[in-house]
């Protein structure tokens, strides 16, 4: 004869502890397996293979009883098939060993009629364990059901297993008996469960005095201020707590699961009003319920279908439907209050804890209850807005409470929370740990002293629990911090556990006292004499808060997850896309936007370790939805502030000096009140005059988006996800950086087609309105703004930004040099020397542009400021280069021309013969044409220079001032180094140091004959000078101090060039010399224009003296002493006299 079973030797609570948990691993394979079949891309190829869709039909219209012979076409494949489809068989074989298990444990617990211990008010634990293991069957099963290709999976897998081992799987019968009976899974669930109805029936009526105290409505929620700290505020340091503390936590959603499906299974207990009655209730909150995941049971239509295959019950089918028809007029509406109430109770929960942290620790019960609260009615909106109604009714409104653009502030609050408890989680540990050893402890040894003929088992238990909790101290807190105590280290002498015992880096661990409770329940029976918790209520409710503290010292993270985890929004992803760019497109909401990525750091919680192979899929879906939110939000921040700008823009242009003029205009204008009022009203400034605060302008909405989106942006530094950091403020670096460049080239609106171009003062203004609109973003988020400028202004000095695209620099450069100057080497516009800038001579030069609007002092210092020393020299080597192309040229011409040079330069002072070779010479007036682009590019170079000077020196005038004084104390001698240093600061240099780089760069050997052809390109420009004078366009402008052909520039031409040419062949010594040559013959050349009397040929000769004039004295290396040798200034005096009498005639 069998010996009866004994409660304390089953092992009851490990039993439940660990079928739970691989129920819900088994959930997630057989989940997985149902979402790979139900997808045409994920499912197995063999079930979609055409060549095996006979054989397929076979096994499934045969099933179970399948006879392999007649699937011969499956011998090609049978090894493939076993190997792609083991994976699901073989969880289909442990669902059957699970369901063995669960089965033998639900028997075991009816033998030891543990009917009287399942009291969810006392023994939480036991219950809530033994009904998880109830519905977590039910929905293995339901879900079973659901899996598609079930009976093809197991039937092929079969079969190939049969061919390759010459027989079936032993575990296919029994499996395919399984998928027999619960293809039509209530029926057969409803079966088995007739010998655990008083087991069940006993649990689920211990629900009927909790549910209806948690399934409150909104306004019985305002009524009783449920969740409010400062309702009672004589209570504020108390602590928070009931006889059922773990009941007030526990998630509705659960409730209603264990309700609602739990009395399906024993249907005919619904004969009894009262189980009636709670059963209705739960099934008027909505019409579907979570079975895992996204996977939802539309209820009323599931139950619908079951009751009407039963007789006795069929009066039960028209309270179904009432009740269904109750559920979508009213459920909605009411979960929509419900949210709005936990909206204003969470903000103020947060509000106060996070002013007061210390109230943490009394009253941390209702923040667990109120993110349980919160968390059902987001999981309820969740399932219910994926899942319309089967069945639409006339007086329901659901599809407008279904859409809730206040969620995100539910969404945050929660997060705020939860971040709360993080953040001071060793605020928490302190009081729970004096108040289990101030309080706890001395409470249970007294209970225990008052109880009588106390089991052994219990006593040691209870004897062992009140130990431990009684050796806390805080110390172990504030001296370890996060490295606590191990509960198993040796005592010291008084009993108490002290940190220089404690193994650095132990931790609190109590779930040994939380199991030892758990036994205690499974003990508690009605086969066995002991202790019975029904009749020691006290006791059940002192431990059960025992528990809870213990929770609230080692068990945080996990009563986060239990109460709060949002890892259910991987599975409605499209949904939480929606809510996400929803919650963008509503400025009022904008603020709680941070809580979309940071849900995704819950994703990592919904994985198991039973099914290994989803951690990669949800792992990428969540990291790339966390990106996916930061880029968003970044770009919707980056676009609100760029609006700002371009408005800001439009502002600031309105105070430029040209839109003065039509206000002057008008004011000189006699016009009528009206008229005047209306023109004032158009002035700069007056869109800042307010009539009323009410009404918003689309600048103050802006500025409200923007405070709100900030907010969000700089809530948190970083969000954590799986293994990455993500840190939303570099996401608005980034974008910011992004817009500012592109915004940078935009604003020089170069046209290609029609050579147009901002002018660069403009340009500048507008740079500083942006950089100001984006330094108030520093007022609304940690960030530095300094680096977006230094990072973009830099590479805009540049001719490549680092994405490869064009610079300010790069555009002004192509502009100035191919634009400007070509148009100034046309004709029309001449550099005037006075106003230091190139100035249209006629209306035919200004058009398209007036060339003095961007070449004049303030133009230039506005480009030197914009692109800066880098930017500036990037222009001086283009420039540098097309004067290499010039001189290329001219060094042909004199090769050209090489002999009659030759002759001329022994024969400078042979007037006669002088004339015959001059006529001999070839492109004369192509040399002196090229001569002027030379000086003309030299020229514009100069005022660049200039202007860049004019800036460093407002900027960094110490470094400026040092670089003046190497200039005059040159160290070492190294003078070209130091000339180098000079001009890249904008200073004028005796030999100009990047045009002997450039012509080093066009060719690398210097030849023995270089310095030759240099002597002679020297006299060959200076025995071409007198033909200016002959030239119409030679003419001296006194009003611009300027020839008109631009011959004036032939002076500065002259010096840089020679003196760089005579550098780069290596002869930096005889630059003197030469140029003293040069000297004499050209005053010999132009002192022979005195004897000439063709009138033609002697046009403009007093401009032409002017012009030696000018070259001397542009000269470092000549001086007035030698011009007076080699020329009369006299003649140079009447010349001066000559064209200003002239121009004042003309």
């Amino acid at each position: 004869m069998s010996r009866a079973p004994i409660a304390t030797e089953q092992k009851v609570a490990e039993k439940l502890t660990i079928l739970n948990d691989r129920c819900i691993g088994i959930l997630t394979r057989i989940y997985n397996i149902k979402k790979a079949c139900g997808d045409a891309k994920s499912k197995p190829a063999f079930l979609s293979d055409k060549s095996l869709e006979s054989c397929i039909k076979h096994i499934v219209r045969k099933f179970p009883n399948i006879d392999s012979k007649s699937l011969q076409a499956l011998s090609s494949v049978r090894t493939d098939i076993m190997k792609s489809l083991s994976l699901y068989y073989y969880t289909f074989v442990d669902l059957l060993d699970l369901k063995d298990h669960i089965s033998e444990l639900l028997t075991l617990m009816g033998v030891l009629g543990m009917h009287e211990s399942l009291d969810i008010g006392i023994s939480y634990d036991l219950t809530k364990g033994y009904l998880d293991l109830v519905i977590n069957y039910v929905t293995l099963m339901v879900l079973l059901s659901r899996v598609e290709d079930r009976k093809a999976v197991l039937g092929l897998f079969n079969a190939a297993h049969e061919m390759v081992n010459n027989q079936g799987d032993p575990s296919f019968p029994r499996l395919g008996q399984m998928i027999m009976d619960y293809e039509v899974p209530l029926k057969k669930l409803s079966e088995e469960f007739v010998p655990h109805t008083k087991l069940l029936s006993a649990a689920l009526s211990s629900l009927h005095q909790l549910y209806p105290r948690r399934n409150l409505k909104a306004d019985q929620w305002r009524a009783a201020q449920m969740l409010s700290l400062v309702n009672n505020p004589s209570q504020l340091l108390n602590p928070a707590q009931t006889d059922t503390m773990p009941c007030e936590y526990l998630s509705l959603d659960t409730l209603e699961r264990w309700i609602s499906l739990g009395y399906l299974l024993i249907p005919h207990t619904l004969q009894n009003p009262q189980v009636l009655d709670i059963w209705t209730q739960t099934l008027q909150t909505g019409w579907v319920i979570t079975l895992f995941r996204d996977e939802v049971l539309h209820i009323h239509s599931f139950i619908q279908s079951f009751l009407e295959t039963r007789k006795e019950l069929s009066k039960r089918v028209s309270d179904v439907k009432e009740s269904y028809n109750t559920a979508v007029s009213t459920a909605p509406l009411m979960h929509r209050e419900r949210r709005k109430y936990l909206r204003t109770a969470l903000k103020e929960l947060s509000l106060i804890l996070t002013d007061q942290p210390g109230l943490l620790g009394p009253k941390a019960l209702f923040v667990f209850m109120g993110l349980s609260f919160a968390r059902d009615e987001v999981l309820w909106l969740l399932r219910h807005h994926e899942n319309p109604p089967l069945q639409k009714v006339k007086s329901g409104k659901s599809a407008e409470d279904l859409v809730d653009r206040q969620l995100p502030e539910l969404l945050f609050h929660m997060e705020e929370l939860r971040a709360l408890v993080k953040k001071y989680s060793q605020v928490l540990q302190r009081y729970y740990i004096q108040y289990l050893n101030g309080y706890d402890a001395i409470a249970l040894n007294q209970l225990m002293q008052s109880l009588q003929n106390l089991p052994e088992d219990e006593s040691i238990i209870l004897s062992s629990m009140c130990s431990e909790i009684g050796q806390l101290s805080v110390k172990q807190v504030d001296e370890g911090g996060s490295q606590s105590i191990n509960l198993s280290s040796v005592t010291n002498e008084n009993g108490q556990l002290t940190v220089k015992q404690v193994d650095e880096g132990s931790s609190f661990d109590f779930r040994g006292i939380r199991l030892d409770w758990f036994r205690i329940q499974a003990y508690s029976t009605q086969n066995r004499t002991g202790l019975q918790l029904r009749d020691n209520r006290e006791m059940a409710a002192l431990i059960n808060q025992i528990v809870f503290h213990t929770k609230m010292v080692d068990y945080l993270d996990e009563m986060l997850n239990e109460t709060s985890d949002l890892s259910i929004f991987c599975f409605f992803s499209k949904q939480f896309e929606d809510n996400f760019h929803m919650c963008l497109e509503f400025p009022a909401q904008n603020r709680y936007i941070i809580a979309f990525p940071l849900i995704c750091s819950h994703m990592q919680a919904c994985t198991h370790e039973v099914c290994p192979e989803e951690r990669y899929h949800i792992r990428e879906r969540s990291l790339s939805v966390v990106n996916m939110f930061l880029e968003e939000m970044a770009k919707e921040a980056k676009n609100i502030i760029t609006t700002i700008c371009d408005e800001q823009c439009i502002l600031s242009d309105k105070l430029l000096p040209k839109h003065t003029v039509p206000l002057i205009l008008s004011h000189k204008k006699k016009e009528k009140k009206k008229k005047k009022e209306e023109a004032a009203e158009g002035r700069p400034g007056h869109e800042s005059y307010r009539k009323t605060r009410e009404e918003l302008t689309t600048m103050d909405k802006l500025h409200m988006a923007l405070t709100e989106l900030c907010f969000a942006i700089n809530y948190c530094s970083q969000v954590q996800v799986w293994e990455y950091t993500f840190a939303p403020r570099e996401y608005l670096y980034q974008h910011l950086e992004q817009r500012f460049a592109r915004a940078l080239v935009g604003m020089v609106m170069y046209n290609e087609t029609t050579s147009e171009i901002a002018k660069p003062s403009e340009l500048l203004t507008s740079v500083r309105t942006y950089m100001s609109v984006l330094q108030t973003v520093e007022n609304y988020v940690h960030i530095d703004i300094t680096r977006v400028f230094n990072n973009v202004l830099l590479q805009q000095t540049q001719l490549q930004d680092s994405h490869g695209e064009k610079t300010i620099t790069a555009l002004y450069n192509t502009w100035y040099a191919d634009i400007l100057l070509r148009r100034v080497s046309a004709g029309h516009i001449v550099f005037s020397k006075n106003q230091r800038a190139f100035v249209s001579l006629t209306s035919e030069g200004a058009q398209p542009f007036a060339a003095e609007e961007f070449s004049d002092v303030n133009e230039l210092r506005a480009l030197a400021e914009l692109i800066g020393p880098y930017g500036m020299k990037a222009l001086n080597e283009n420039l540098m280069w097309h004067i290499a192309n010039q001189v290329q040229e001219l060094r042909r011409l004199v090769v050209i021309n090489k002999e009659v040079l030759l002759s001329m330069r022994t024969n400078f002072d042979k007037p006669e013969q002088m004339k015959d070779l001059f006529k001999k010479l070839q492109q004369v007036d192509s040399v002196l044409s090229r001569m002027q682009i030379i000086g003309v590019i030299l020229c514009f170079r100069q005022l660049a220079q200039e202007a860049l000077t004019d800036a460093l020196e407002q900027r960094i005038p110490f470094l400026m001032s040092s670089i003046a004084d190497f200039r005059h104390h040159v160290p070492n001698g190294d003078t070209m180094l130091v000339n180098e240093m000079s001009s890249a600061a904008g200073h004028r240099c005796e030999v100009d140091p990047a045009l002997v780089h450039v012509l080093r760069a066009h060719k690398s050997e210097v030849h023995d004959d270089e310095f030759i052809v240099t002597c002679l390109l020297m006299v060959f420009v200076a025995v071409s000078i007198p033909k200016l004078a002959r030239m119409d366009s030679t003419c001296y402008k006194t009003a611009y101090q300027s020839h008109a052909n631009n011959s004036h520039c032939l002076a500065l031409g002259i010096n840089t060039l020679f003196a760089a040419l005579f550098t780069y062949c290596g002869r930096a010594q005889d630059i003197e010399e030469r140029l003293k040559e040069f000297l004499a013959l050209a005053s010999s050349s132009l002192l022979r224009l005195g004897k000439e009397n063709d009138k033609e040929v002697i046009k403009h000769r007093d401009a032409t003296y002017i012009l030696l004039h000018e070259i001397v004295g542009e000269s470092p290396f000549l001086t007035m002493d030698l011009l007076e040798a080699c020329f009369p200034y006299a003649l140079i005096r009447n010349a001066y006299h000559a064209v200003h009498k002239a121009d004042q005639h003309g």
